[in-house]
């Protein structure tokens, strides 16, 4: 960020400098954002991205799942979409209007209720809908995209765009922009069967019997490769209980790793990449993560 800048005063009370961002991940590791922006609704986060130098560099956090923040912190500004981006209607007979901070648990909840689907997947999402948008999120065999019809982005000058779904190119857990520098605001989705709240408390419970669900992770570490599961594969090596400092791989899924209290980003990155080379040893295969990973080391 510019040396010279100064945050606008109209932002000052939403506006925290060296926050910990192991406060908003939910590996709760991660060094200090430079500026840390949590903004009133759509309009004040507009309005912020206008004030700012154009060389800023920003990161975009919902709710901190899928996202490895490095021991070093992240220098720029991160923009918090929780609060601010939080609209979720239904619009017409077949179609909803969610924005990038609603919480895939609750969108997934809300369907159900609307008998609006198949919807239920989204409950296995830990995530928020912006952050399943940028990298096609799915679970128990959906994925976010199957549904989209059309999305709203903004660039970094603060300038709302419409586009359609057909301008993305998505694959398994990868979303190619036709544009760069531009960031989900919002997406209608189109649902053609009913939902139902028991498939989705189904759904719910049945995340609860087989994963490590109110522990610190952040959610599946690697991508399934093509017709095998990531977790057959890290069991099938023996590293179930493998640990690195704080960080372990959990006995419950083996695609999970657990912060348990005491780990760095490093020692959960250590840990990432013995797993990568034990299952490469056995099974001649190497696992790409799933995650995100950003800023500097300590």
């Amino acid at each position: 960020m510019n040396a010279g800048f100064i945050m606008p005063p109209q932002f000052a009370d939403r506006v925290r400098r060296d926050e910990p961002l192991s406060r908003h991940t939910s590996w709760h590791v991660g060094g200090p954002a430079d500026w840390f922006f949590t903004p009133r609704d759509r309009e004040d986060l507009l309005a912020f991205l206008r004030a700012l130098p154009p060389e800023t560099p920003l990161l975009w956090l919902g709710l901190g799942s899928n996202l490895l923040v490095r021991d070093g912190g992240v220098r720029g500004v991160v923009i918090s979409t929780r609060e601010a981006l939080t609209a979720l209607e239904r619009r017409g007979e077949r179609e909803v209007y969610a924005e990038a901070g609603v919480p895939c648990a609750k969108f997934a909840r809300q369907c159900a209720r609307w008998n609006l689907g198949p919807a239920e997947f989204f409950s296995g999402i830990p995530g928020t809908m912006g952050g399943a948008l940028s990298m096609n999120a799915g679970a128990f065999g959906g994925e976010t995209w199957e549904q989209v019809r059309q999305v709203e982005t903004v660039d970094r000058r603060g300038q709302v765009h419409v586009r359609a779904a057909d301008q993305y190119r998505v694959s398994y857990r990868h979303v190619q922009a036709p544009a760069n520098d531009e960031w989900f605001l919002a997406a209608t989705l189109h649902f053609d069967g009913p939902s139902s709240e028991p498939a989705t408390r189904a759904l719910l419970e049945r995340r609860k019997q087989t994963q490590p669900i109110g522990e610190w992770s952040c959610g599946s570490v690697f991508t399934n490769p093509p017709g095998d599961h990531a977790a057959r594969l890290i069991e099938t090596a023996g590293l179930k209980g493998r640990r690195v400092g704080g960080a372990v791989v959990s006995s419950k899924h083996a695609n999970f790793i657990l912060n348990e209290g005491e780990a760095t980003a490093r020692d959960i990155e250590s840990l990432v990449e013995q797993v990568q080379h034990a299952v490469e040893r056995a099974h001649g295969l190497r696992l790409k993560p799933e995650f995100r990973v950003v800023g500097e080391a300590a």
